[in-house]
């Protein structure tokens, strides 16, 4: 790209790509850095530069169309099928910058650059459609690339977890409505992943067997809380569910990260996927915002144990019924006790329901 961030297209087929970027864009500079909150033995990214980030620019200046002769955008062809490209405005960079060990004035607050590196991935050229309106083959490609990417983030110097997410829906603070997702190569093991990590590692130890695979084995056999299924993959709504509307999509074969995917268990995920997605879209009178977070197992790199992890989705909700949304208040943003407004029993019921 102009300010040499790399972009990379994948298509189904072979495709000449031969646009470039015109235009006169200054070089990428970022001021991530990471502080150790010592109290929660957690990370917090600190990211200023993003203040000036796009905002909700109307369809005609969206930064993710492809370009014409009359707007250069962030995607210099004039088509694509699916483009990966590294952020113009990202939380987390690949510049290693000099910083003391310790915040100024704060001993206890070890600090560190925000190494790592984050990418934008657009499902499609096509500005009002959404992930939901794929097609099953583009949604597999959408598969192939997240493939592609996590094995290739996962490679770096300093990686520890590849996260590869879609935030989508206004409400949940989308800024730009193309349909996209990203992908965070942190420097460090998330704090979810390392509690999931330990309590697997728990349960190994009290039961000898592997917390997910018995998770998946009683939501199968019990039934009453799957909403959809095939061969590889079952989709169901977690007991201790704290969105009002969650469900979580696992491979029946373990697997520790989307790489390790098969073809078969490929393709089954962008059938059941984009069921489950339609089925979001109308529980309601209108699509419900949402966001689907790959929970993959640790970087080889990470020091953290991947054998026993296993490969999901979870796809959850803010919005709790028809006009109304789940904030979270006191107890959740406080405390972080999760309160349901809903039940996942009811919740599987309802989505089961939905054509």
């Amino acid at each position: 790209m102009a300010d040499g961030r790399e972009i990379l297209y994948f298509d189904t087929g072979p495709v000449s790509r031969t646009a470039t970027d015109t235009r006169d864009l200054p070089s990428t500079t970022t001021h991530s850095q990471a502080r150790f909150d010592p109290l929660l033995g957690e990370w917090v990214v600190l990211a200023s530069h993003r203040q000036t980030r796009t905002f909700l620019p109307p369809a005609d200046l969206c930064p993710l169309c492809p370009s014409t002769p009359l707007r250069a955008t962030e995607i210099p062809e004039s088509d694509y099928q699916v483009v990966v490209f590294e952020n113009r405005f990202p939380s987390l960079s690949t510049i290693h910058a000099n910083l003391p060990a310790r915040e100024e004035g704060s001993p206890l607050t070890p600090l560190r650059d925000g190494f790592g590196r984050c990418e934008v991935v657009c499902f499609t050229s096509t500005h009002d459609s959404s992930f939901a309106r794929l097609d099953q083959r583009r949604a597999r490609l959408v598969v192939d690339v997240w493939a592609h990417r996590t094995a290739e983030l996962a490679a770096l110097d300093d990686i520890g977890q590849v996260f590869c997410f879609e935030n989508h829906g206004e409400e949940i603070g989308v800024t730009l409505s193309h349909p996209h997702g990203q992908i965070y190569a942190y420097p460090f093991v998330t704090p979810r992943v390392a509690a999931i990590s330990a309590n697997v590692a728990k349960h190994r130890k009290a039961h000898g067997s592997n917390l997910f695979g018995d998770l998946l084995a009683a939501e199968r056999s019990a039934g009453i809380r799957v909403v959809a299924a095939n061969e590889e993959w079952t989709a169901f709504v977690p007991p201790f569910a704290r969105w009002p509307y969650e469900v979580a999509l696992y491979p029946h074969r373990r697997v520790a990260d989307i790489p390790e995917l098969d073809d078969a268990q490929r393709d089954a995920f962008a059938q059941l996927y984009l069921d489950l997605l339609r089925r979001f879209a109308h529980r309601f009178d209108t699509p419900m915002p949402y966001i689907a977070a790959w929970n993959q197992a640790p970087t080889p790199k990470s020091g953290v144990p991947r054998d026993d992890w296993w490969l999901h989705l979870q796809l959850f909700s803010i919005r709790r019924a028809a006009g109304k949304l789940k904030y979270l208040a006191g107890s959740e943003s406080g405390m972080q006790v999760f309160i349901s407004d809903t039940t996942p029993e009811t919740v599987a019921a309802e989505l089961r329901e939905v054509r």
